[in-house]
């Protein structure tokens, strides 16, 4: 028998549901909030990530799924979303009318990293994208945006952590403090992060091994380095979240894993997922447009995890399943093919029935009208054709009562939709 591939899943009917569920709300909000749709495709060139990720990341060194196409060229299933929105966005000129744009998109995402609860392989994202908008109060308002989601999806114990990273002005100097510190625990980190020490030390910062994690406890803050515009910047922003009565926790470590964020930075933290414990996260990332070839236009987003976040909710597929409005319960070669016509009819007239397509006995027919929950079972026969009216019988109050077979799916509509 052939079996999934690690670290990929099935979703099955009984979960599903609720994955729809969260989705539906998750799109009503974002576009509530000015956000638009956007549907990118799941491959790109290598060098949009290795370019925009940054290639010294662990996802771009060890975890995309690259792979040579026909021609040569190095094609790869992309890892996050923000490099092809932002690719999308240049390469359709999509500024040219208005810089200012607010996109979301939904769908799966390609790591080969080693499968864990709640992270897969192949796994699914929310991701939403501001762009055109230098102020720091485009950052609250994402922040504000998932703790709402959050609310409404009923996920408990979550926290915002924030931290800016700087900018290219006062970046610099906080690196050479970062570096000169690493130097002095280098005999303390992971091979990586020593190799990468040099390279990118911020990366260092981002490390989750826990040796590492406990030697940068003492590491110095870039709070400490900030020029005065993303002091002045990273002000409000805490400010804002205080007046919109947002709880947060300033995380002088948090970096995120990517290395085209700056200034604000952010993560939504739960307790409820052991050590990876962001279910989303995000940040400014104002040089990327130009970076991959477009104008010096700002931008900021987040990504959340779809596969976590359905595990933390407190919704249930339960909640969401619907149930069939009507079982058709058919007996005899005639009434079934009649019993076939309603239900393709039902099916159209937005009434959702189910009946037994093998003739099989009334008993066992009522037993799976049961089994299905089935709100209403209309029962008919060769009698009951001859008569001109079937029986409807109500499964919640076991009420019966015959109804007209002319025009009887408008009758049946009627009646179960009152």
């Amino acid at each position: 028998m052939i079996q999934l591939i690690r670290g990929f899943k099935d979703i099955l009917p009984g979960e599903v549901e609720l994955w729809q569920a969260v989705e539906k709300i998750a799109r009503e909000l974002l576009e509530d909030f000015g956000f638009r749709e956007i549907r990118i495709p799941i491959m790109e060139r290598t060098e949009l990530f290795a370019r925009s990720i940054g290639e010294d990341t662990d996802i771009v060194e060890k975890e995309m799924y690259t792979f040579p196409d026909r021609k040569g060229d190095l094609i790869t299933l992309r890892p996050e979303a923000t490099a092809s929105i932002v690719r999308s966005y240049i390469q359709h000129r999509l500024y040219a009318t208005d810089p200012v744009q607010k996109f979301y998109t939904i769908g799966p995402m390609f790591r080969r990293e080693r499968p864990q609860k709640g992270r897969y392989r192949q796994f699914y994202q929310i991701n939403a994208e501001i762009f055109g908008v230098p102020s720091g109060l485009a950052d609250v308002q994402l922040i504000f945006l998932l703790v709402t989601l959050f609310s409404r999806l009923q996920v408990p114990d979550v926290k915002a952590h924030i931290n800016s990273l700087g900018c290219p002005k006062c970046r610099p100097k906080f690196k050479v403090a970062l570096s000169e510190f690493l130097t002095s625990v280098s005999d303390k980190l992971c091979a990586d992060c020593i190799r990468r020490k040099d390279r990118n030390p911020l990366r260092v910062l981002d490390c989750k091994v826990p040796a590492c994690r406990e030697a940068m406890a003492e590491a110095p803050s870039i709070l400490d380095y900030l020029c005065s515009e993303c002091d002045a910047d990273f002000a409000e922003v805490k400010s804002m979240l205080k007046n919109l009565g947002v709880p947060f926790i300033v995380d002088k470590n948090l970096v995120r894993g990517l290395d085209y964020y700056a200034r604000t930075t952010f993560e939504i933290q739960t307790e409820s997922l052991g050590a990876q414990n962001a279910v989303a996260g995000g940040g400014r990332y104002d040089g990327l447009v130009g970076e991959l070839g477009g104008p010096d236009i700002p931008a900021t987003g987040f990504a959340i995890g779809f596969d976590r976040l359905t595990e933390l909710t407190g919704l249930s597929a339960d909640q969401f399943y619907r149930r069939p409005d009507i079982f058709v319960a058919a007996l005899g070669d005639r009434s079934r093919l009649l019993a076939f016509e309603w239900l393709c009819l039902f099916g159209g007239e937005g009434i959702r029935a189910e009946m037994d397509f093998d003739g099989k006995s009334l008993k066992s027919q009522m037993k799976r009208a049961d089994r299905l929950e089935a709100g209403h079972v209309l029962i008919v026969g060769d009698d009951e054709i001859k008569k001109g009216e079937a029986i409807l019988r109500n499964m919640e109050t076991k009420n019966q009562e015959s109804v007209s077979l002319d025009n009887l799916v408008q009758n049946i509509k009627n009646k179960i939709k009152e």
